[in-house]
């Protein structure tokens, strides 16, 4: 187990991140790419899935960059267990493992981005930034797996069904938001600010009971809401 001192005062507004992951020489990669970055500090590590939840408790991190195969408790219930103690911990899976079961079982969980290892160093340092920001992190692998396993419901979901209360503004920006548009580009789409589009995300996540772009998105997947020609 490993806990950084406090930040001193000039150190302050960094993203804080937690990384778990059961190799050593993993988390120490990890790490190195991270720290590299002058907005990014490692405030904790830890190597097993119970260590993983103590840990985020304790150090209350920004992000929590976590692998699937752990000892003691694997990624998904750590994952879980997270999101329910610290809804204010952002997940991130960094795993080798893109099976449609873990791929659906941490999204389920609350999971906001899902990246494979084999992406860059620059890539897992723009996804730590993004799922910060609230923006939506999927492997385009784990990204197309997910749109082909909802495709068949939201072809046969009825148009006009219940959703959660959402403003036509809100669809609109979460339809956007489910074809992967950023904020700013969502903005620009629809003649908006940025700032309005982030009001209206916060307002769709507190309908939805979400806290990131991720969940909000496999929720309107999952609930029929955005249908295949809403999609790239």
């Amino acid at each position: 187990m490993t806990m950084m001192g406090k930040k001193s005062p000039t150190e302050r507004g960094k993203i804080k991140i937690l990384i778990a992951d059961d190799h050593a020489v993993v988390r120490e990669g990890t790490r190195q790419i991270l720290e590299q970055e002058q907005d990014l500090e490692v405030v904790a590590e830890a190597g097993d899935g119970e260590e993983t939840i103590d840990m985020a408790v304790r150090c209350q991190p920004d992000i929590a960059i976590i692998d699937i195969a752990m000892p003691k408790l694997d990624g998904i219930e750590a994952t879980r267990q997270i999101k329910q103690l610290c809804p204010n911990v952002t997940v991130l899976i960094l795993t080798a493992y893109d099976d449609d079961q873990f791929i659906f079982s941490l999204l389920e969980a609350g999971a906001a981005g899902y990246l494979l290892k084999s992406v860059r160093s620059r890539e897992l340092v723009d996804a730590v930034r993004a799922v910060y920001a609230g923006e939506s992190v999927l492997h385009p692998l784990v990204a197309r797996k997910v749109l082909n396993r909802f495709a068949s419901s939201t072809e046969r979901a009825k148009a006009g069904g219940p959703r959660e209360g959402l403003s036509e503004r809100e669809m609109e920006v979460l339809k956007l938001a489910t074809r992967g548009y950023s904020n700013k580009d969502i903005a620009e789409e629809l003649g908006l600010s940025t700032r309005t589009v982030q009001g209206h995300l916060g307002h769709i996540f507190n309908k939805l009971n979400v806290s990131s772009r991720t969940e909000a998105v496999v929720c309107a997947l999952k609930e029929g809401w955005v249908t295949l020609k809403d999609l790239p």
